[in-house]
């Protein structure tokens, strides 16, 4: 995400960083130029200009022109500039003691609103609640259709009458919460196109009614400006709690994200960053803020590893590297494991220093897919014992992946490599350890393998 505004932003800070000394002059030219950069990042001109003002203000001072790196302090100025401009992270939602917490999701059609539901739902199930879908978009065909489909995958009950209006279904929905024991109920309502009248008097309707406890406005981020102007309308028509930024994973420019807080004050409580229902993270300004600046976040890392990574069985990988006993299968484990953090480039992008390095790489997903197969298709024993999978056991898991000999072949070769380096980098731990070369350990699921 935000590949354009973070190219363009390394470029100019890394100008800041070259110089051993900076004058008001330069830095204003420099600051001309991210100026530029936040434009074409399609950042709402008026929060452009106010950002420039503030970072200006602050870089051109005594304090930062004679430090000892200037540089430095202009990044870091930009830095702490930025997570003003997105607002302090508020991803709380107030949870009603013994009773029925409503969320009302509203936006325009298109935005993601019905698949952002079922993740909001996914998302309150891991915190230990009994959430209830109702589906109130009787105006897009198949809107409740997929809900539908949605709460089977999450195994989540879906309210829905037909020939209902709106505002009953939501109501009735409430009631049947109170009565089948669900403490959250979630209201995915219609859009539009666009803002009229007709959508405004539905969804006040139910907001007078019913009193949601919080209402969240949901925007594709990938529409730029466009999302920031249905953003600030539908505030000042309807008014709302938070935002929840759609398919921001698919946004190279950012404008939604760094627009959206300073032009309508409400903060953005969540993100969706794939098409999955597993999809959608907590809105943190200052790990963001890092993301754009190419600084990586360190800490979102963490927590998908802890997420994904069992520490048992991470800990029982460590015991079988260190005594040379790594199979297939164990590879097998954890490639299912790293998958389930989320696209391997876009992991890679959360590692300091290194986003800005995959420029052109293209990491097939696919070949990932074609690994697994490989591996599925074995017997157990081989998995165990890839030494005895010969000419003819190679044909057969072939033909059983829909891959070829070649990659096979390639498959238990690069495995086989892999365990070389592993042994070589074993015997050599203990003189790395001596040089401070080797860290000791490694963060993996809720500690450290050592």
């Amino acid at each position: 995400m935000f590949e354009s505004i973070t190219n363009s932003l390394e470029a100019v800070l890394g100008k800041f960083r070259g110089k051993g000394r900076l004058t008001e002059g330069n830095i204003k030219d420099g600051l001309h130029e991210v100026r530029l950069a936040l434009l074409e990042a399609d950042v709402n001109y008026k929060v452009v200009k106010n950002f420039i003002k503030q970072v200006t203000e602050r870089s051109v001072g005594e304090e930062v022109i004679k430090s000892v790196a200037p540089g430095q302090q202009v990044v870091k100025i930009v830095h702490d500039e930025l997570i003003k401009l997105m607002g302090e992270s508020d991803t709380s939602i107030p949870f009603k003691e013994g009773g029925q917490t409503v969320v009302m999701l509203v936006g325009l059609q298109g935005s993601g609103k019905t698949t952002t539901a079922g993740k909001l739902a996914r998302l309150m199930l891991s915190k230990g609640k009994k959430p209830l879908l109702a589906a109130a978009d009787i105006q897009r065909p198949a809107a409740v259709e997929q809900l539908k489909t949605l709460g089977r995958q999450l195994d989540i009950q879906v309210y829905f009458e037909k020939d209902l209006p709106p505002i009953k279904i939501c109501s009735e929905a409430i009631k049947y919460a109170k009565e089948n024991g669900h403490d959250v109920v979630i209201l995915d309502t219609a859009g539009r196109l666009h803002i009229d009248n007709e959508l405004m008097l539905e969804l006040r309707e139910i907001k007078d009614t019913l009193t949601p406890d919080q209402i969240y406005f949901v925007c594709d981020a990938m529409t730029g400006q466009d999302a920031v102007n249905s953003a600030r309308e539908f505030d000042e028509q309807l008014g709302f709690d938070g935002v929840i930024l759609s398919k921001l994973d698919g946004d190279t420019r950012g404008g939604a994200a760094l627009s959206i807080r300073a032009v309508t004050g409400k903060p953005i409580k969540f993100v969706g960053i794939g098409e999955k229902l597993d999809r959608l993270e907590e809105f943190h300004p200052d790990r963001m803020a890092s993301r754009i600046l190419g600084m990586g976040d360190v800490v979102s890392l963490v927590e998908r590893a802890q997420q994904a990574i069992d520490f048992e069985e991470a800990q029982n990988l460590s015991r079988k590297i260190q005594s040379d006993t790594l199979s297939l299968e164990d590879f097998l484990m954890q490639l299912q494991q790293i998958k389930k953090m989320g696209p391997i480039k876009e992991i890679m992008g959360m590692i300091p220093g290194l986003g800005n390095k995959m420029d052109g790489l293209n990491f097939d997903e696919k070949q990932l897919e074609k690994v697994e197969a490989i591996i599925k298709s074995m017997t157990i024993q081989e998995r165990l014992i890839p030494d005895m999978i010969n000419g003819s056991r190679r044909q057969r898991v072939a033909k059983g992946s829909g891959t070829t000999v070649q990659d096979v072949n390639q498959l238990l070769k690069q495995f086989k490599s892999m365990k070389k380096l592993m042994k070589h980098f074993k015997g050599n731990e203990k003189g790395l350890k001596k040089k401070g070369m080797f860290p000791g350990g490694m963060p993996f699921g809720k500690g450290m393998i050592r």
